[in-house]
């Protein structure tokens, strides 16, 4: 499986040069902070080597060991794992749910750097964020100015011409989702070209498309609202770089169109699968934009530094974000988050990682239905913005899977479908 693969080969690389990132920061290190830095910097390296040998010998899943809030929280989920009916005792690396030994692996790079003052806030995928960013410039000028452009006529236009914005915007969103350095095992997955034009030829690859119901959930939404309840959107945000701008230009959509009257946006609490967006990742893109020598890239950075400064935009993380749990957890493990996200009207879960807690990571039937696959997760109608790059996939109609599986064995870990795929909830 795609799982067997990530493991032996995958994740060794994103460790190898996880390592690489913190030797060539060494004289940084020395130049901030002396001795101290390189001695931390050594013992992260020897703790990472001694994680990629673990893993490469399928070695058992050992507790952790650190102070930080969530150790608690990883080592019940050991004991759990440890006691299933149906499990093998010990978990180790190859010999283990897939989800789990994957998380696990970032928690561990993460306890790597925090364990080791004073480098411990030093995020190991920071700069694989920014290249990304950078590299798909062309792309992010393409988007800003054709939204800015946009945003010029928004008063003039009716409904339909609402619609088809949105379900372009939706589009730019789920395709965004492609530029994922932890599939790539970090290696270049910007977006060089305008995302707007290819559209079109797009369409034929979204195997579920559920856009008419988000359109008619977030309209109603409109209309039903009062002076007193806001209309709020969540985005469960997956990948720095040219992802988030497709999102944030989505987020700003969702406002100027007045569908929603303020956007939550989730991240994650600490550096995650290589790409995943962060407190200091949302910041600094929204910065960067904003400080562009480009007309139209630096008025959305503008504008959006405005929505947060407003409160119509709010960012969030949580650390139930980065714990091996299915989604379906979520009401017993995080009540709180689950109590937040019951306040929105609509929930927008952004790629692969989201798509396998949203439905357990398991070795579904393609035609399982999505609701069916939550799993009783429900707190508000959710809708997954995902293309495939794993080998889960459900509400698939029947025959469907099947059929693109003859003729192209690669279909669910090629990046190349997608899925915007819908469940109204309870």
């Amino acid at each position: 499986s795609f799982a067997y693969f990530t493991i032996k080969d995958r994740l060794p690389q994103i460790l190898t040069k996880v390592i690489d990132t913190l030797h060539r920061h060494k004289n940084e290190f020395f130049e901030e902070h002396g001795e101290k830095g390189v001695e931390a910097e050594k013992r992260a390296i020897s703790f990472l080597s001694k994680l990629r040998n673990e893993l490469q010998t399928d070695k058992p899943v050992t507790p952790l060991e650190d102070e930080l809030p969530d150790a608690v929280l990883w080592n019940q989920y050991l004991d759990y794992q440890r006691n299933l009916p149906n499990g093998n005792g010990e978990p180790s690396w190859f010999q283990s749910p897939w989800l789990y030994v994957e998380c696990y692996l970032y928690r561990r790079i993460h306890a790597a750097l925090a364990q080791n003052p004073p480098i411990d806030n030093f995020d190991v995928f920071k700069e694989g964020k920014a290249q990304n960013f950078f590299e798909s410039q062309e792309a992010i000028i393409a988007l800003c100015t054709y939204f800015q452009e946009f945003l010029k006529n928004i008063k003039d236009l009716d409904e339909k011409q609402l619609q088809e914005e949105l379900f372009k915007l939706l589009q730019v969103s789920l395709w965004g989702n492609k530029c994922d350095l932890s599939f790539s095992a970090g290696e270049d997955s910007s977006q060089k070209s305008s995302p707007l034009q290819s559209l079109e030829n797009m369409v034929p690859y979204i195997l579920v498309n559920d856009m008419e119901k988000v359109w008619s959930l977030l309209v109603n939404a409109k209309k039903n609202r009062t002076e007193r309840s806001n209309v709020r959107v969540d985005i469960i945000l997956d990948n720095a770089g040219f992802e988030l701008v497709s999102d944030l230009v989505l987020a700003d959509f969702l406002l100027s169109s007045k569908l929603a009257d303020e956007v939550y946006f989730h991240g994650k609490s600490i550096p995650w699968y290589v790409s995943d967006t962060t407190k200091h990742d949302f910041n600094w893109t929204i910065k960067q934009l904003g400080s562009a020598n480009h007309m139209w890239m630096s008025r959305c950075g503008v504008n959006w530094e405005g929505n947060l400064k407003k409160g119509v935009w709010v960012f969030r993380d949580h650390m139930f974000w980065t714990l091996p749990h299915d989604f379906s957890n979520m009401s017993e493990v995080a009540p709180d988050l689950y109590a937040e996200l019951q306040k929105s009207n609509l929930l927008l879960f952004k790629g692969d990682l989201n798509y396998r807690k949203l439905t357990g990571d398991r070795k579904w039937e393609y035609s399982v239905p999505f609701h069916q696959a939550l799993n009783k997760f429900h707190p508000a109608p959710l809708c997954s913005l995902r293309t495939l790059k794993c080998d889960t996939q459900v509400g698939l109609k029947p025959g469907q899977g099947e059929q693109i599986q003859a003729s192209e064995p690669e279909w669910m870990v090629s990046g190349k479908y997608g899925v915007i795929q819908f469940d109204a909830g309870l």
